[in-house]
């Protein structure tokens, strides 16, 4: 069985696209767990409507942590809730990831809506450099999968971390000698309000040296770099979500 966790914080624009996507998979046998840090939106209301499980959460690694705690699943998928999966990412990822004998992966990105610049950045830029690196220097966000035993091992998420603890967490699996791939047979859709609200060169620059802080000083966990979740919602209340 495989556990969808999604951590939430007014999140009504974004998330009744992530589980129409999920409900279209073909693989079927899976839960989804909504961990949820306070919204005042329809974020709750949406996710019982598809028959979601909700706990309490708090920041992404809290969420997902807490999500964890409930889940069922022998293996664990930790999805951004502006995320969208294509048609048969479930059972093409999965048996992708039993065939390389993975412990734990990370995915390629696309943004959506389709944007010629942004894919030129992901493609030729972020997707090539954590392939080249996976055995090396492992990178993750926005999807995480892994086996459940791995992530109780590890203890979870380090909930004192403020960026890139999915980062963190894979290379704390390598560290224990877990096999951690780039799934190539899918990727994830990914919301591009990361790029319009921050700026596709402030966010490289930042992530560039999130990446050197993790590499020379450790986890970052000071507020250096002025991380705050969901902090899209005011330029997102122009969309309509479709239930």
């Amino acid at each position: 069985m495989l556990s969808i966790i999604i951590p939430t914080l007014n999140e009504e624009d974004y998330l009744p696209r992530l589980l129409r996507s999920i409900k279209k998979q073909g693989f079927t046998d899976y839960e989804v767990i909504v961990a949820d840090a306070g919204s005042s939106d329809e974020t709750l209301n949406i996710a019982r409507s598809y028959g979601c499980k909700i706990v309490k959460g708090g920041l992404p690694a809290k969420g997902r942590n807490e999500g964890a705690k409930v889940a069922k699943g022998e293996i664990l998928f930790f999805l951004d809730a502006d995320a969208i999966l294509l048609d048969d990412f479930l059972s093409e990822s999965l048996r992708e990831f039993s065939d390389r004998k993975l412990d734990i992966a990370g995915f390629c990105l696309k943004s959506y809506p389709a944007n010629k610049f942004f894919s030129f950045f992901e493609n030729s830029i972020y997707n090539k450099i954590i392939i080249i690196s996976e055995k090396v220097l492992p990178h993750s966000a926005v999807g995480i999968l892994m086996k459940k035993e791995l992530f109780n091992k590890l203890g979870g998420y380090d909930e004192t971390i403020k960026l890139a603890e999915d980062m963190d967490l894979s290379r704390r699996a390598v560290k224990m000698d877990a096999n951690f791939g780039i799934i190539r047979t899918k990727e994830i859709l990914a919301s591009d309000r990361r790029f319009k609200k921050d700026g596709l060169i402030a966010i490289g620059i930042k992530f560039f040296l999130c990446e050197l802080h993790m590499i020379f000083i450790g986890p970052v966990r000071s507020n250096i770099f002025n991380y705050k979740f969901n902090h899209y919602k005011e330029e997102n209340s122009k969309i309509k979500h479709q239930t």
